[in-house]
């Protein structure tokens, strides 16, 4: 059994992507509305 797994790395990655959701939510919620908002209004004009 080696020191470092895949299933480490695995966890490693779900741990940083469940830590940068929750930064960006604390942060910025109203962030991802306004840029959604903004895609739409670029597609459509």
């Amino acid at each position: 059994m080696g020191l470092f797994t895949s299933d480490l790395y695995r966890n490693f990655a779900i741990g940083f992507a469940i830590g940068a959701i929750a930064i960006v939510v604390q942060i910025g919620p109203d962030m991802l509305a306004d840029s959604a908002a903004a895609a739409i209004a670029s597609i459509f004009s």
